[in-house]
């Protein structure tokens, strides 16, 4: 066997061995984490929450979806689920192979006692606004700078307004990488990439601070 292939079979086999000790210690972490926080674990794929959630438009990108490294219960007395999410997206070279992407992040919900329409919110960027441009209109806000900050979409115009109160705008401006969907009983934050312990730890806790900044009012008038 050429040398050159019995480096590349051996690269692999590193590379494979460090992928599962890095899982493995992820798995450690997050069971530490969850024990710390009175919540469960689980780090088995868990297809039914694709699922059961997809709905929301984080959770309905791709194939083969799945979430995994799933804690799970009651956090400051709300009901919440953090996981890995998994889906992957298909792309064809120019001599037909077949090529699959895997896509990870790490995903936040917490069950609202109410049933809610459609809201995202995000930061403004580049297809944020190319999206504006073909007629995907944004809802605007007195605060200019939370206007210029985040892209926020929603059928009902009314609900954006009570959802992005002061308090609430104050927040996202001090919390800008934040991304925010509610739709159904759901809150959800969603980010782009998998992150550490301490940061799942701490979108948590932002998560509740999020859901303390919606009035009252939307409960008790449903």
């Amino acid at each position: 066997m050429p040398l050159v292939i019995v480096a590349v079979l051996v690269v692999a086999a590193i590379g494979a061995i460090y992928g599962v000790i890095q899982a493995r210690k992820r798995q450690e972490g997050l069971f530490e984490l969850a024990q710390r926080l009175g919540l469960d674990f689980n780090a088995a794929e868990d297809r039914e929450i694709a699922d059961g959630y997809g709905f929301l438009k984080q959770l309905a990108q791709g194939e083969n979806r799945y979430a995994c490294n799933v804690l799970s219960g009651t956090y400051q007395q709300n009901q919440v689920l953090a996981f890995d999410y998994h889906y992957e997206t298909h792309t064809t070279d120019s001599k037909g192979n077949r090529e699959t992407q895997h896509h990870w992040f790490s995903f936040f919900i917490l069950t609202l006692p109410a049933v809610f329409p459609d809201l995202t919110t995000r930061r403004e960027n580049l297809l944020t606004k190319v999206a504006e441009a073909f007629g995907y209109q944004d809802i605007k806000f007195e605060s200019a700078e939370f206007s210029r900050a985040f892209c926020v979409r929603s059928p009902d115009k009314k609900f954006a307004y009570d959802v992005c109160n002061a308090q609430m705008m104050e927040y996202l401006l001090a919390n800008r990488d934040l991304s925010v969907e509610i739709e159904n009983q759901v809150l959800a934050l969603a980010f782009n990439t998998r992150l550490s312990v301490e940061q799942i730890a701490a979108n948590l806790q932002r998560q509740v601070e999020i859901r303390s900044r919606l009035p009252q009012y939307l409960f008790t008038n449903v």
